[in-house]
């Protein structure tokens, strides 16, 4: 379902499809970004971790909760203009590989872009889960919102 700007309101609750992390997703991730760290790249180094085994990148699973939020969903396809940032995230558990991993968010904020009337900016607590539950980053993004369908979006699908 896409949602329109109209039907948002503050306490509206989503929750991602999730999304299994595995291998490949960890060594394409080193490759990108270059950290080769041992504690996502090797078995016997992360054996001996506090982990115990392989943890993902934790900016890994910051990009994948950002991709399932407005990626995956579609659901403010017709409304989201920009991403405009992230404050108070918290890395708060690890993500092992074979963990499937959901964004839980709810709409703390919405309020009127000061300098154009047809936009505004939305405020969303986001919490990264797995499988289990248990909460592994949590944090606030901001989006910038347009109050009208976005032209290209609902020419397309009306």
């Amino acid at each position: 379902m896409s949602y329109r700007f109209e039907d948002l309101h503050v306490g509206m609750r989503f929750r991602s499809p999730g999304r299994t992390v595995g291998e490949a997703d960890v060594m394409a991730f080193a490759g990108l970004t270059g950290d080769f760290s041992e504690l996502h790249t090797s078995d016997v180094y992360a054996a001996s971790s506090q982990f115990g085994r392989r943890v993902a990148h934790g900016m890994l699973g910051l990009s994948y909760a950002h991709g399932l939020m407005w990626a995956r969903t579609g659901e403010l396809r017709e409304t989201a203009i920009a991403f405009l940032g992230i404050t108070d995230w918290r890395f708060v558990g690890p993500i092992f590989l074979g963990d499937t991993i959901f964004v839980n968010y709810v709409i703390a904020e919405i309020r009127d872009s000061r300098s154009k009337p047809t936009q505004a900016i939305a405020t969303f607590d986001v919490e990264l889960v797995n499988e289990r539950g248990e909460v592994l980053q949590r944090g606030r993004k901001a989006l910038l919102l347009s109050k009208t369908p976005l032209a290209a979006v609902a020419a397309s699908v009306s």
